[in-house]
C-alpha cells in the first residue's frame, strides 16, 4: 500500500536529478545543490526545517517498522503458545499500515499535482483504517481471552481487519469517482471538511477499538490485562491525536491565517505522529510479549521450614484418600492390631505359639508403636506429631 507513493517518488527524483539543468542550482533553496529541484525542494530545504524534520523522523520510524516484523517473522516458530501466536498476524498487518504511513508522509513533501493528490486521497483513510482495524481486532481478541481463554485464530481476526478496512477503500473510491470523474474536479481541489468526513469511518473504528480495549479490562484472567491496558493507552492517544489535527486542520489555519500553506505540514506530521504512536505504545510492547517466553512451574522446596505446612503436604499420598474412607481404614487397622496383641497375651501363657508355628510378636507390635521419621518431622514444620486420637497402641506400654 505504501510502495506505490514511494515507488513514485524515488522515480520521479531520479528522473528529475538527471534532467535537471546546472545552471539552475544557483536559484535553489540552500541544502538542496546536490541535484534536487522544484518540485522536491522540501526533501532538502534548509530553510523550511519541518520537511528535512518529517522526512528524518520517518524514515526512522520505517526502518524500525521493518527490523520489528523482520523480528516476528524470524521468530515465529518459537511462539509455542496458541493465544500468544493468534495475535501475530494482526500485528504485522499493523506494521504494515505503518510503514505505509510513514511512506504516505513523503508525498506531502513534494509540490502537489493531479496524480500525487490523488495518491493522498485514496492512501490517506485506507492506511488508517487498516491501522485502526488492527486495534480493534486486537481488542476483540484480548476480550474472548479475558472471558473464555480462547481466541480466534491469527488468520481469522487478519481477514477480519482486512474486511473492516476494505469499507473505507470503497468510501474513498467513491469519494474520488464523484469528484473527479462525475463533477470534473480537479483532484488537487477540495474542501479540508469534505477531507475529514470522508475520513469519519476511520473515526468510527477507533472509537469501536477504544470500547473493545475498555471491556477486555474487566476480564476474568489476569494474564491479558497488561495487553489490554497498552492497547486502551495507544487508543486514548489516538483519539487525541485526531481531535488535534482535525481541529487544526478545520479551524486552526484559517484562525492564523495559515489556511493554503499549513494544510501539508499539519497532514504530514499527523501521518508520522500516529506511525510512531502505534509503533511506541502498541506494536512494540505487543510484540514483546508474544517473543517473551512462558514462565517455568517452581517446585517447592520441601526443606524450607518457612513456607506453609499445606502446601508442604501437597504430596502426601493419605490426602488422596477420602476422609471417610480413612478413618474406616484406620479403625480397621487399629482393631485388627488390638485383636493380634489380645491373641498374644492369652495364648503365651498355654503355648500355643510354639517356636517358629506361631505368628511373631514383633510385627504386631511393632506396628502399634508411633515412630516418627525424619521426613514426618519435616513436613510437619519441624515439630514432633502427635499420635491420632483413636490411636490405642499405647495401652501396651
Amino acid at each position: 500500500m505504501a510502495f506505490p507513493p514511494v515507488f513514485l517518488l524515488l522515480l520521479a527524483v531520479t528522473h528529475h536529478a538527471h534532467g535537471q539543468d546546472p545552471d539552475d542550482s544557483e536559484a535553489l533553496p540552500r541544502g538542496c545543490g546536490w541535484g534536487l529541484g522544484r518540485p522536491y525542494t522540501l526533501l532538502c530545504d534548509l530553510e523550511s526545517i519541518w520537511g528535512v524534520a518529517v522526512e528524518s523522523v520517518a524514515a526512522g520510524g520505517t526502518l524500525a517498522a521493518i527490523l520489528l516484523a523482520l523480528v516476528l517473522l524470524c521468530r515465529l516458530r518459537h511462539i509455542s503458545e496458541a493465544e500468544k501466536r493468534c495475535g501475530v498476524g494482526p500485528i504485522l498487518l499493523l506494521l504494515l499500515g505503518i510503514f505505509g504511513l510513514f511512506g504516505l508522509s513523503f508525498a506531502y513533501l513534494v509540490e502537489q499535482d493531479e496524480s500525487l493528490c490523488l495518491i493522498r486521497r485514496a492512501l490517506w483513510g485506507l492506511l488508517f483504517a487498516v491501522c485502526f482495524s488492527c486495534l480493534l481486532v486486537q481488542g476483540v481478541r484480548l476480550r474472548r481471552l479475558g472471558r473464555e481463554r480462547r481466541s480466534p485464530g491469527g488468520c481469522a481476526l487478519t481477514g477480519l481487519a482486512l474486511g473492516l478496512s476494505a469499507v473505507q477503500g470503497i468510501i474513498a473510491a467513491e469519494w474520488l469517482l464523484l469528484t473527479v470523474l462525475r463533477e470534473g474536479r480537479a483532484a488537487c481541489q477540495y474542501m479540508p471538511l469534505d477531507f475529514s468526513l470522508a475520513c469519519s469511518y476511520v473515526l468510527a473504528l477507533l472509537l469501536a477499538a477504544l470500547t473493545a480495549a475498555s471491556l477486555a479490562l474487566c476480564g476474568k484472567t489476569r494474564q491479558w490485562r497488561c495487553n489490554a491496558v497498552w492497547l486502551l493507552v495507544t487508543c486514548l492517544l489516538s483519539l487525541l491525536l485526531w481531535v488535534a489535527w482535525v481541529g487544526f486542520y478545520l479551524y486552526g489555519n484559517d484562525w492564523l491565517g495559515r489556511s493554503p500553506e499549513w494544510n501539508n505540514p499539519a497532514l504530514a506530521i499527523a501521518l508520522v505522529t500516529q506511525g510512531w504512536l502505534l509503533l511506541i505504545f502498541h506494536a512494540i510492547p505487543e510484540s514483546h510479549i508474544c517473543l517473551r517466553p512462558p514462565p517455568q512451574p517452581t517446585a517447592p522446596d520441601y526443606f524450607d521450614t518457612s513456607q506453609n505446612s499445606t502446601r508442604m503436604r501437597e504430596t502426601s499420598f493419605d490426602e488422596d484418600i477420602p476422609l471417610s474412607h480413612r478413618q474406616f481404614v484406620d479403625n480397621q487397622s487399629y482393631g485388627y492390631s488390638d485383636e493380634n496383641t489380645a491373641g498374644l497375651r492369652s495364648g503365651g501363657g498355654a503355648g500355643q505359639h510354639n517356636s517358629n508355628t506361631g505368628a511373631r510378636p514383633s510385627a504386631p507390635f511393632r506396628s502399634n508403636v508411633y515412630q516418627p521419621t525424619e521426613m514426618t518431622m519435616i513436613l510437619n514444620g519441624g515439630a514432633v506429631p502427635s499420635a491420632p486420637p483413636t490411636y490405642t497402641g499405647r495401652q501396651l506400654w
